[in-house]
C-alpha cells in the first residue's frame, strides 16, 4: 500500500473550494499558508468543466494537495489533482448517485485509478442542494446513521465515511457516536464550521473537519477553524 492511499489519514482540516464561487487570489493564498492540509475542489450548483479547470488551473502553482470531489461526470479531470475522492451518496433516493453517475463517469473517461479514493457520504441536512438533488433521505435517527456508515465500512469496504451538513451545523452527538463504530474508515465532518468552537468541538469526533462557506464571508473565522 502506497504513502499515497493512506495519506488522509493524517490529515486533520480540509478546505473547500466551491468552482461556481469568485475567490480573490490573496484569499487562495491565505488558504494555502493557513495550515489545512488540503484543498479540496468540490460543490454541487452550477459546477461545469470550465469552471472547475479554471479553479485549478488556478491553484496549479500553489504548494499544497489538491482534491477533485466531482458533481458530476462533465466535470472529472485528472491533470493538476492529486486526488479524485468520488463520494456515493448512500442514503440517496435517487440510485444513479449510487451507481448511475460512475459508471456514466468510467465508461467515457480515461481513469488515473491511483489517484481515485471513493467515499461513502451520508447527507443529513434536508434543506441543503445536495440533499435535493440526490432526494436524500435525511430522516434517520443516530442508529440508522450509523447502520449506514458501518454497511459502507464493513460491506462496501469503503475508506471514507464522511457526514454533510452542507450548509449547516450538524449533531455533534452523532458524530461521536459514528466515531466509535467505526474501526477502519477515515470519518469526515463538513457542514456549518465557521468558528473555532464548533471546528474544536466536531475535531474531537470526526478525523478530518472540511470547512468551506465561511471563507467567503469572513477570512478571519477561517482561519480560527485551523485545528
Amino acid at each position: 500500500m502506497t504513502v499515497k492511499e493512506k495519506h488522509w489519514k493524517n490529515w486533520n482540516h480540509i478546505t473547500k473550494l466551491d468552482p461556481d464561487k469568485h475567490i480573490s487570489e490573496n484569499d487562495l493564498n491565505t488558504i494555502v499558508e493557513s495550515g489545512t492540509d488540503a484543498v479540496m475542489i468540490s460543490g454541487t450548483q452550477n459546477i461545469t468543466a470550465k469552471n472547475t479547470s479554471q479553479l485549478i488551473s488556478r491553484l496549479r502553482d500553489y504548494e499544497i494537495l489538491k482534491i477533485l470531489e466531482p458533481a458530476t461526470p462533465e466535470a472529472v479531470m485528472n491533470e493538476g489533482v492529486d486526488y479524485i475522492f468520488v463520494p456515493l451518496v448512500i442514503n440517496a433516493g435517487d440510485l444513479k448517485w449510487i451507481v448511475g453517475k460512475h459508471v456514466e463517469w468510467i465508461k467515457n473517461h480515461r481513469i488515473k485509478w491511483d489517484s481515485v479514493i471513493p467515499e461513502a457520504y451520508i447527507v443529513l441536512n434536508p434543506e441543503s442542494a445536495v440533499a435535493n438533488l440526490t432526494k436524500s433521505n435525511t430522516d434517520l435517527n443516530p442508529d440508522e446513521v450509523i447502520a449506514y456508515a458501518q454497511y459502507a465500512e464493513k460491506y462496501l469496504r469503503l475508506p471514507i465515511i464522511y457526514i454533510e451538513y452542507s450548509g449547516t451545523y450538524g449533531d455533534p452527538g452523532i458524530v461521536k457516536e459514528l466515531s466509535e463504530a467505526l474501526n477502519e474508515a477515515t470519518l469526515f465532518y463538513g457542514g456549518g464550521i465557521d468558528s473555532q468552537r464548533k471546528a474544536t468541538e466536531m475535531k474531537r469526533y470526526a478525523d478530518v473537519i472540511i470547512v468551506g462557506n465561511v471563507l467567503y464571508t469572513d477570512m478571519d473565522k477561517f482561519i480560527e477553524t485551523i485545528p
